[in-house]
């Protein structure tokens, strides 16, 4: 493999460094007259480099909501653009075939920024920020990686931390920017590196990593594909020197995946540059080997360059605060005045970004997101503060769940927050749980139901031991209904809520508004109690009702009428009962099926693929397998009429000329039963429907003068109903009368023809 383009050999590399310390002190005497030498040095910061296109857009659009220190730089900034500028002339006149340095790239604002200022020391109040370790893996679960675009330049932009948390994607520069804030902030010794990586490093590709979650010995399929931009793609990563924290060794850590690497990692190819945020240091050692003999001594000018000679090292600084401390001891017990400062070198300003603020939620709350699953799991958010966990599925799932919101999977009395798709033939859209109470919504219902509560016993302790008290199988107490106004009856017949009060034994109906009304009317019965061993069945009276209505001119309901509502809403609230029953069975079987799901997480396939045209092969050979196995059953099960008699008998292989008689007798004479049962099942419905009819008759003859008009109309659809039940009724009997004998004579040809009875019935 050929060497990295901008590799130079050692000799050149130590006469370089010479002759960039000449220049230097040339810059301290004429610093014009080097700028006009260099003047037709090429301006490498100008070149161009593609940015991907939203950021571009967010750069039209600059908010001047942002601190003045993004809009604008302060003199010392523009002095050290000045002198970094001046700095790149000359490296890039010195090392032509070296790439360009990243020294002053434009933040969100547009505004030229020194890297080093990027960099804000921020020392957090969360604990899991105080250790290298907890800070790479926030950075690396909190971000999402925008690749650099074209992979193998410098990226012309460099975004702010704090502009870095709120949008949470970043470049590989602006993960290390964050992380080495971090890390500064938490006492270590850090730096970002400027260099150049293998390709799954950059992109974040670890599909040829073993995954941590599966126990798995299966090796690799082989060594990656060749890489034809090996050695150039560019990469940042940062770099944490022993001294501080106790660290004793020098390390890398990879800010994609939070993962620490020895110096010596094959993984990084070679190193430009690396800053913090006092100075910013050019390597001058030979990277034909990558990094493994590479030394991080950053005060030895001969293997690394600083763009501010003279400027205060970590180093230097932790020295000078020490000297500070005792001179002012000294000075104190001399009682002498303090010595006066030696004017320093220029250095380096004080960051521009505002201080970064890391919330409580954004340390403990993490997203991830799933394809290709065949659960349709999508995403999920696990929320370590507010202790819940949602997710988010595709459509085509079980149970049509699109949402799921949940603080324990499997605990029954948990809050839990469903949502639903529309295609469900009961409408519903929405289900919260919470302990003691179950509330629905419902959207597109024919009987323009929309909300559904229903309120449990809050007293009641559930114990494994009393099994009746499990809360799937504890009744409501109260169900409330609200339904949306129904144009075709009027609104005072047009029920907008009802409150089963299941306790009480009561139920309240309130009607929608009228046109001009500005108070509903209002209904409330009160149950009749069902007969026991002790009591009578309690009858239906007046005063059972207590009803309100808008308008006093309309006449009053009468008892008879109050009754069948209330028989209504009685039979209604079963109905009620049945469906909240299911609902938490609903509820029951989703939780069952997500645990199940997440044991066992399997990839959808596609039928189109090699992989899936299998699976679907071996899967529909197995349904028709299943389904040849069902028919022949049931085929047997129906040609032979007589395995159930056969059962009593001792020997079923060999039959008796008696045992043979004697089982075809018995069939016919089954079957005569059946026969005789039938036609008395339909004898009965007939007589059933024409005595309904007939009490119908009576009841309008004694009813008649005051019923109103849709009352009269529904009698007669009433009779019109029962009266066709009627004619189908006897129609049925008379067909069965006139087919049974020729069924029994089909069944005595087909027993004569049976091989094991025909031997001794012709006999």
């Amino acid at each position: 493999m050929s060497p990295l383009p901008w590799r130079r050999s050692s000799c050149f590399v130590v006469e370089t460094v010479r002759l960039l310390t000449r220049i230097r002190q040339m810059e301290s005497h004429d610093e014009e007259q080097c700028n006009r030498a260099e003047e037709e040095i090429i301006i490498i910061s100008d070149l161009h480099v593609s940015a991907p296109q939203d950021l571009l857009r967010s750069l039209e659009k600059t908010d001047e909501s942002l601190p003045e220190s993004y809009r604008v730089n302060s003199s010392d900034e523009t002095r050290l653009l000045d002198v970094a500028l001046n700095f790149q002339r000359q490296y890039s006149h010195l090392f032509p075939e070296r790439k360009a340095l990243l020294l002053c790239p434009a933040n969100e604002c547009g505004v030229k920024k020194f890297v080093s200022t990027t960099l804000q020391p921020t020392l957090s109040i969360h604990p899991e920020l105080f250790t290298w370790d907890g800070c790479a893996s926030f950075v690396a679960n909190f971000l999402s990686l925008e690749p650099l675009e074209p992979p193998v330049e410098l990226p012309r932009y460099l975004f702010s931390s704090t502009s870095v948390l709120q949008s949470q994607r970043a470049t590989c520069f602006e993960f290390s920017s964050l992380l080495c804030s971090l890390l500064l902030g938490a006492n270590y010794d850090a730096y970002c590196v400027s260099g150049y990586a293998v390709r799954e490093m950059c992109l974040l590709d670890q599909s040829l990593q073993d995954c941590p979650l599966l126990d798995t010995q299966a090796k690799e399929s082989g060594p990656p594909p060749a890489d034809p931009l090996w050695g150039l793609r560019v990469h940042c990563w940062v770099l944490v020197l022993a001294g501080s924290r106790s660290v004793q060794e020098n390390f890398f850590i990879d800010p994609l995946t939070g993962k620490s690497y020895d110096t010596a990692n094959s993984n990084f190819l070679g190193i430009e540059s690396v800053w913090n945020d006092l100075n910013y240091y050019v390597n001058m050692q030979d990277c034909r080997n990558g990094c493994t003999d590479m030394l991080f001594d950053l005060d030895d000018v001969n293997l690394w360059e600083p763009v501010l000679f003279g400027a205060t090292s970590r180093k230097q600084l932790i020295v000078d605060v020490m000297k500070k401390k005792e001179s002012r001891l000294l000075s104190r017990m001399n009682n002498d005045d303090e010595e006066e400062q030696q004017p320093r070198a220029f250095e380096m300003p004080r960051s521009w970004i505002s201080p970064i603020c890391i919330s409580k939620k954004a340390v403990v709350s993490v997203k991830e997101w799933y394809r290709h699953r065949n659960d349709h799991l999508e995403e999920r958010e696990v929320n370590h503060v507010d202790n819940f966990t949602v997710e988010r599925f595709t459509r085509g799932r079980r149970f049509h769940l699109l949402f799921h919101r949940y603080a324990h999977l499997s605990a029954a009395d948990t809050e839990r927050q469903m949502e639903f798709s529309s295609v469900r033939v009961d409408g519903l859209v929405r289900r919260v749980e919470a302990p003691g109470e179950m509330t629905e919504t419902f959207e597109g219902r024919d009987d323009f139901l929309f909300f559904r509560r229903s309120v449990f016993h809050p007293h009641v302790q559930f114990t494994d031991d009393d099994v009746t008290l499990k809360p799937e199988e504890q009744p409501p107490t109260k169900v409330v209904e609200r339904f949306h106004r129904n144009r075709k009856r009027p609104a005072g017949e047009d029920v907008a809520e009802r409150v089963f009060l299941l306790a009480q034994r009561r139920v309240e109906v309130t009607y929608h508004l009228e046109d001009h009304r500005f108070i509903p009317s209002k209904r409330s019965f009160i149950k009749p109690r069902e007969s026991t061993e002790e009591q009578k069945e309690e009858q239906f009276t007046a005063d059972m009702v207590s009803s309100f209505q808008v308008d006093p001119a309309e006449q009053p309901v009468q008892t008879l009428a109050l009754y069948d509502m209330l028989v209504v809403l009685m039979e209604d609230e079963k109905k009620v009962l049945l469906q909240i029953k299911e609902s938490q069975k609903e509820v029951r079987d989703i939780v069952a099926c997500r645990q199940q799901e997440e044991t066992n997480i399997q990839l959808l396939f596609s039928p189109w693929t090699t992989t899936g045209a299998a699976k679907a092969h071996s899967q529909r050979l197995e349904m028709e397998r299943v389904a040849a196995e069902e028919q022949r059953w049931l085929q047997e099960k129906e040609q032979d009429l007589l395995a159930p008699l056969m059962m009593s008998l001792d020997n079923t292989e060999t039959l008796s000329p008696s045992d043979a008689q004697q089982l075809y007798q018995n069939c016919l004479q089954d079957f005569k039963l059946r026969l005789v049962e039938q036609a008395n099942l339909i004898q009965e419905r007939y007589e059933q429907e024409t005595e309904e009819l007939q009490e119908k008759q009576l009841w309008y003859q004694k009813n008649q003068l005051n019923m109103n008009q849709n009352q009269k109309q529904e009698y007669q659809n009433y009779c019109c109903m029962k009266t066709l039940q009627i004619h189908t009724a006897k129609k049925r009997l008379s067909i069965h009368r006139d087919s049974a004998p020729q069924k029994l004579r089909a069944l005595d040809q087909r027993l004569k023809r049976d091989a094991r009875l025909a031997p001794h019935l012709l006999s």
